[in-house]
């Protein structure tokens, strides 16, 4: 039996949040890279911490679901 690929299976909201996040993540790293031009520790530890938190929050949209009822 053939397994379709997780992304596949994403629903068109679930698509749109993901894509949203890569977003994010993509002005983080801008934000990481103008922090270390500038030198400017606040914005270097801010740019990171916002950088794990994109990561936080896209974790749950990629994992694969359980079915109902198999925990």
């Amino acid at each position: 039996m053939m397994h379709k690929n997780h992304l596949e299976t994403l629903n068109k909201d679930t698509k749109f949040n993901i894509f949203g996040w890569v977003v994010f993540i993509i002005c983080s790293l801008f934000f990481l890279a103008s922090s270390i031009k500038n030198k400017d520790i606040f914005s270097l530890i801010g740019s990171i911490l916002f950088l794990f938190a994109c990561f936080v929050f896209l974790v749950p949209l990629l994992k694969p679901s359980k079915p109902d009822g198999d925990e």
